[in-house]
């Protein structure tokens, strides 16, 4: 299936979509990687690198898609690769991300924000009580990998990672 939205104007809608996005407050880390071709190939892994100094808080883990109205399916599963500074190898989760509401009077509408006919997402991966993650100080790695069963992956524009200070630790 074809973009049903031109290149040009696709540029200009995600260009808005990034000054909106300034008007937010800043995260400790965010970054977002382009799919080729807006089809999201199994093969296509992006990876997003940042560093932990501060331990006195936590933080929330969030993925970010931004995909066209086009996008056939509810959700998205993928697998999660991370790798923290105390590991060799990176650690794979499988997780099924909710795009759209699937039942009741929503059923079929996006559960993201949209501007025209381009939808964002903002997907919490970590849970508020987990004093777990980004505990320890060092470089920390997020690897993700579409696993649905259609590949490439249509009208998928580009996936991401936003890391957010949260509350302060318990001494």
């Amino acid at each position: 299936m074809k973009a049903i939205i031109s290149r040009p104007l696709l540029t200009i809608l995600l260009g808005c979509g990034l000054l909106l996005q300034s008007c937010m407050e800043s995260p400790y880390f965010q970054k977002q990687a382009s799919i080729p071709g807006y089809e999201w190939n199994y093969k296509f892994t992006p990876s997003f690198e940042f560093e932990v100094t501060d331990t006195t808080y936590m933080y929330n883990v969030y993925f970010l898609m931004r995909h066209t109205e086009a996008y056939p399916y509810a959700n998205v599963w993928m697998n999660v690769y991370t790798k923290t500074p105390e590991d060799t190898a990176f650690k794979k989760q499988r997780v099924n991300v909710e795009l759209a509401a699937t039942s009741g009077k929503n059923n079929g509408q996006w559960l993201g924000r949209g501007m025209g006919e381009i939808w964002e997402h903002k997907l919490r991966l970590t849970h508020e009580s987990d004093t777990t993650i980004l505990h320890r100080k060092g470089k920390y790695i997020f690897r993700f990998e579409q696993d649905m069963r259609v590949n490439p992956l249509p009208e998928v524009l580009q996936v991401g990672l936003r890391v957010e200070k949260g509350n302060k630790r318990n001494p």
